[in-house]
């Protein structure tokens, strides 16, 4: 039982260490804490980038959404959100943004956010969190049947992932039944003949 609540505590945010540090020694904030006992697995703290605990505790302290956040910086919420997650990468510009935004110092922040993401180092594989296995269980069911529809309608090739972007919207049908509507826009290349 003692190992059991060892895990699931809290650790202390560490000082403050230059960014080289930061970046091999993740940081753990409360509301990544809160989130791993809320359901999302307590190791997905250790693999956050070092400007989520920031940008979270601000997220949170102000009660904002991903969505009220995207309207002030003029960007889409998913692309915020994978901000947040450092997945996506930020201009100067947008960070400096980000700081007023959130009321976090622009210097940290700026130095938080430099460099390029690690794209797909979060999650695990196959996804253990319901909503993203979900996701994924789509991509099992219906991976193939997309591939044939695309190379039906494109010819041989791949949907971009790079010169992509998506957006999440909300449908109520006349019963007051919600739906999620997800939409994955990618540019069409085509495989080289060589």
């Amino acid at each position: 039982m003692a190992s059991i609540l060892l895990r699931t505590v809290p650790r202390a945010l560490p000082k403050l260490t230059p960014l080289h540090q930061q970046r091999l020694t993740p940081l753990v904030s409360l509301h990544i804490a809160r989130m791993a006992t809320n359901g999302t697995r307590s190791t997905l703290r250790d693999r956050l980038p070092v400007q989520a605990p920031t940008l979270f505790e601000a997220k949170a302290a102000k009660n904002l959404t991903f969505e009220d956040i995207a309207k002030q910086l003029g960007r889409n919420e998913v692309a915020v959100a994978a901000i947040f997650y450092g997945q996506a990468q930020t201009t100067s510009e947008d960070a400096e943004r980000l700081a007023e935004i959130l009321g976090v110092d622009k210097n940290k922040l700026g130095l938080q956010l430099a460099g390029y993401p690690f794209r797909g180092q979060v999650m695990d594989m196959p996804p253990k969190e319901p909503l993203i296995y979900r996701l994924y269980e789509i991509v099992q069911n219906y991976g193939y049947a997309y591939k044939a529809v695309l190379n039906e309608k494109f010819g041989d090739g791949i949907m971009s992932a790079i010169s992509f972007s998506t957006k999440v919207e909300k449908e109520t049908d006349k019963d007051g039944n919600n739906w999620a509507v997800i939409t994955l826009r990618g540019k069409w290349l085509p495989f080289s003949r060589f």
